[in-house]
């Protein structure tokens, strides 16, 4: 099991190190002390589970997994008691108050290894069936992935078309990407994602590629090198 821990305390990170001696089955691929380092490390070596501190000098933990493409397991370390539901909204395995004891972190280490062993987080689940649970300010969407029609980058973010409606993800394109069923989503451009089950109709484009109109008339363009794949896809 790799593992990455994320605190800005040299002291707190030799103290999980020790920790971790009682796992012989983890390694340690690395540390970091900030976001931005925490967002590379994670990127860079994927580990399968971050031990996440949430206030760091640029900014907290919530903006590393805000940021990060990959989505490694989360078990959060904090001195704050107050975070504890927002940490459990992004899948947290648990939530560690400092100091943390030997026995706390045995009990989330096993956590882990219990979920690993039915559903690996380098594994997502891409089931149409699957839902995705978006919050838009007061209110929530409970969405299954086959109701998704378009996803496209919008600002520093990306924003989820279903039915007549649509809600904005924290997310990049590339981590919601990876989460969907690749048998019925296809990446159009480097802007927005497509369910193929949405397409109206497909015409011709200058330079070889190939415009999408989307059954509510929203027009995708595709790239030529996009559009030789979608022919592929679609065998025409």
């Amino acid at each position: 099991m790799k593992i990455l821990i994320v605190d800005d305390s040299r002291l707190a990170r030799k103290e999980l190190i020790g920790l971790l001696q009682h796992h012989p089955e983890c390694e340690i691929v690395a540390e970091a002390g900030d976001v931005q380092s925490a967002v590379s490390a994670i990127n860079q070596l994927h580990p399968d589970l971050v031990l996440l501190d949430i206030n760091l000098p640029d900014g907290n933990g919530f903006d590393v997994l805000e940021q990060s493409d990959y989505t490694p397991g989360v078990i959060f370390t904090t001195a704050y008691e107050e975070h504890a539901v927002q940490a459990f909204e992004y899948n947290a395995l648990d939530y560690l108050l400092k100091p943390i004891t030997q026995d706390r972190l045995d009990t989330a280490m096993h956590k882990m290894a219990a979920r690993a062993q039915h559903v690996p987080f380098n594994q997502p689940e891409k089931s149409l069936d699957a839902h995705i649970f978006i919050r838009e300010g007061e209110r929530c969407h409970f969405i299954k992935f086959r109701e998704i029609s378009r996803i496209a980058v919008e600002g520093n973010y990306v924003r989820v078309h279903f039915g007549i409606m649509s809600a904005p993800v924290l997310r990049s394109l590339n981590y919601v990407e990876a989460r969907l069923d690749p048998q019925a989503f296809f990446r159009a451009n480097r802007q927005e994602i497509i369910n193929l089950n949405f397409i109206d109709r497909i015409e011709p484009w200058i330079g070889d590629g190939l415009m999408i109109v989307m059954q509510d008339c929203t027009e995708v363009i595709a790239s030529r090198r996009q559009a030789r794949e979608l022919k592929q896809r679609l065998e025409f």
